[in-house]
């Protein structure tokens, strides 16, 4: 028997949150997900929370596990504590309800730094339309391109507690990933990466690197955009002395 501890919050008519406990009779290979679904399905049918795929990929069953920000479908039964383990909603994002959490302040980031590719009439096109690319310029993005959206990095990342307008982990590297596309012509629109509550907000602690269940790195892709700012604000320093 597993015994688990969720935290239950509806908005709505609930004060403050608190946690419910629960024991469920699974399988050691359950994962959460299974166990969630067999407390809906036989002992609370209030219970709330998000997840399709079951399979690592979609990005909607993150919760935190004992304070951890993990995926529901990739923490199984067997791998829990022998006493009661805590389920609480991801941190530093509104809760919907019970382990349901408001996904509009991350899509609204996500959307500010333009994650679409924005190619140009100039780029070399392929006999089907395709814009051609090298393995090596995909190489220089692959890495980032990985995100499923699961928002583990934002629960994880300190400035994103206490800095509302950050722009987070996930959406600078997004950014990251088509500020290196050979494809992409969009920098100038994407000029909020390289701003205080861009790139230039990070702290490099790297707990949201850390949190990434795809190995992304944000960490890493946000330190790359640093570079990138630091080496073309450089020669403008010349430009303007000469002026001057």
């Amino acid at each position: 028997m597993t015994v688990l501890e969720i935290q239950r919050y509806l908005p709505e008519s609930d004060q403050a949150p608190r946690w419910q406990r629960y024991e469920v009779e699974g399988e050691p290979a359950w994962s959460l997900i299974d166990a969630l679904g067999y407390i809906k399905d036989h002992v609370d049918p209030t219970l709330a929370w998000r997840a399709s795929c079951r399979m690592g990929m979609c990005g909607s069953c993150g919760v935190l596990v004992d304070g951890v920000p993990r995926l529901g479908c990739e923490v199984f039964l067997r791998d829990l504590p022998d006493r009661p383990a805590r389920i609480a909603p991801l941190a530093h994002l509104p809760v919907e309800r019970d382990l349901m959490v408001d996904t509009e302040g991350y899509l609204r980031r996500l959307r500010a730094v333009e994650p679409w590719l924005q190619p140009s009439d100039a780029d070399p096109v392929g006999p089907v339309g395709e814009r051609l690319q090298t393995p090596a310029q995909q190489a220089k993005y692959l890495e980032t391109a990985q995100c499923i959206g699961c928002m583990l990095c934002y629960a994880a990342c300190p400035q994103v507690a206490v800095n509302e307008p950050f722009l987070g982990p996930a959406a600078l590297a997004a950014a990251h990933r088509y500020l290196s596309d050979s494809r992409d012509h969009g920098h100038a629109r994407r000029g909020s990466v390289q701003g205080l509550q861009g790139v230039w907000g990070c702290t490099l602690v790297g707990t949201c690197s850390e949190a990434c269940p795809k190995g992304v790195d944000p960490a890493a892709a946000i330190q790359r955009e640093k570079v990138r700012g630091a080496l073309s604000f450089v020669p403008s320093l010349f430009v303007r002395g000469e002026d001057d």
